[in-house]
């Protein structure tokens, strides 16, 4: 086992209450902060899925804090996109543990 994944095995991912908490955009152009994408792209696209897609893999492994689940997540939109998001298998379980609405998509 790779330094990675046992570190992404340990993390503590956060999780709301609710789904309902995410009200995040769901259209428009959204920029990250660099706290949560230190990428060069930080920019994404929110008419375009796979631009949704890594913007919400990257804020579910990254937030420290729960606004930034609400912030940028939109509870629909994650719905959608579930099943094909690629994200470390301890926050995944997390998510879907909390959520069985995410379980079933999956």
């Amino acid at each position: 086992m790779n330094t990675r994944s046992r570190y992404a095995s340990r993390r503590t991912y956060l999780v709301p209450a609710d789904l309902s908490e995410l009200a995040g955009p769901f259209t428009g152009v959204v920029r990250l902060p660099v706290r949560l994408d230190w990428s060069e792209q930080r920019v994404y696209d929110l008419s375009d899925d796979s631009h949704v897609g890594l913007m919400y893999e990257r804020v579910i492994r990254e937030a420290s804090h729960l606004d930034d689940l609400r912030a940028y997540l939109n509870r629909e939109t994650l719905i959608r996109l579930w099943p094909h998001l690629y994200l470390p298998a301890q926050a995944r379980k997390t998510w879907e543990t909390r959520f069985r609405d995410l379980a079933r998509a999956a």
